[in-house]
């Protein structure tokens, strides 16, 4: 299989050894995105805006490797505070819709920033 790499301005650049997204075959893996502003570099203050700036990033991301949402097959959420659950789960249910991708939710320690939610997906491409 043949391993590409996805970038998009879309989404907060790399500022590390690792990839935004990577497509191997049919399959869009997106490394772990949290609510950077691609274009002013910001983290919102508020959860409900970290939580849409993560999801619109990693969408960005499997947008640009030919993933339609509907073809999104898992998502992993980390949040600092597990009470955020559904808060997440309410804005989650905007960008999805049935049938919702598998799904994980973990509480972490901390993240990168301080923020406080890291959302990674697995989409499948769309075929012609």
């Amino acid at each position: 299989m043949i391993t590409q790499k996805i970038d998009t301005d879309e989404a907060p650049i790399a500022v590390g050894p690792y990839s935004q997204g990577i497509s191997v075959g049919d399959f869009v893996f997106t490394a772990g995105e949290i609510p950077v502003n691609p274009v002013t570099g910001e983290v919102p203050e508020a959860m409900e805006d970290q939580i849409r700036q993560a999801l619109d990033n990693v969408i960005a991301i499997l947008t640009k490797g030919g993933v339609p949402r509907k073809n999104v097959a898992s998502v992993t959420v980390y949040l600092t505070d597990i009470r955020d659950f559904s808060t997440m789960n309410l804005i989650y249910a905007e960008y999805f819709e049935e049938p919702f991708p598998a799904r994980s939710c973990v509480q972490v320690s901390a993240l990168p920033k301080g923020v406080r939610i890291m959302i990674s997906a697995v989409g499948i491409k769309e075929s012609f």
